[in-house]
């Protein structure tokens, strides 16, 4: 017998909303995309710092109406991966690839193992530990990429650090989520905050920050990047 529950009919195509919300990640993209091309690095990073705003949201909302159950016809989580491999790989690779930060054929080169291990991160069924936090480099090259493009480091440090998170997409290593990790989370939202505060402020004016700006950028970025290697850390001491 068909499922005739007061009201459903009239909640789950509203629940569809959600899945729409995280498809609209991909039009983003796609602008995101054209902004680039034309080397508006700001306008670019500007159009993913509003997908990331919107991966934050929708997860949240899926989980809190339970979408996976009462919408089992489509998949949320390969969605989600579609749009996240887009905005957090394909065009932060595209903007190292495309910019002035490297020359050849390190701007290929770079770009490429960008892609290359971001596709194997992506499927990767045992990428999320216990604690909600990430083990391996998450793929967030979205926050890499603008951060190297922000502080403008040599050229040789760029290719370093590229190389360095490549290398760290496989290893035990642990990496925070703000929001799911709960340990030091006093502390690390509001340093999630100051980082996209300070993000914004480079996109306003003009993809660069300087001086204590720019040193409270950089501080910022890698107390994200630490702190829960850190954590790992302490608790192999303990």
């Amino acid at each position: 017998m068909a499922d005739i529950t007061p009201g459903k009919e009239r909640t789950e195509p509203a629940l569809f909303l959600i899945h729409i919300l995280t498809a609209s990640g991909a039009p983003i993209a796609l602008i995101a995309l054209l902004a680039g091309a034309r080397e508006n690095w700001a306008e670019m990073f500007a159009w993913l710092g509003l997908a990331f705003f919107i991966d934050g949201i929708d997860g949240p909302l899926a989980r809190r109406y339970k979408i996976a159950e009462r919408l089992p016809r489509w998949s949320g989580a390969s969605l989600d991966f579609v749009i996240d491999y887009a905005t957090y790989v394909f065009l932060p690779a595209f903007a190292l690839s495309w910019s002035l930060m490297l020359t050849s054929p390190w701007n290929w080169i770079c770009g490429g193992l960008v892609v290359f291990t971001g596709a194997l991160y992506f499927a990767d069924n045992g990428m999320k530990t216990p604690d909600g936090s990430f083990k391996g480099f998450p793929a967030g090259w979205n926050m890499v990429v603008f951060g190297l493009m922000v502080l403008s480091p040599s050229q040789s440090f760029t290719i370093m650090f590229v190389l360095l998170c490549c290398a760290l997409t496989f290893a035990p290593v642990r990496f925070v989520h703000p929001v799911r990790v709960r340990r030091w989370r006093m502390i690390t939202l509001p340093v999630t905050l100051l980082w996209m505060g300070l993000a914004a402020y480079a996109i306003l004016d003009g993809m660069a920050l300087n001086g204590p700006l720019a040193w409270a950028f950089t501080a910022a970025s890698f107390y994200l990047l630490l702190v829960s290697a850190v954590q790992q850390l302490l608790d192999r001491v303990d």
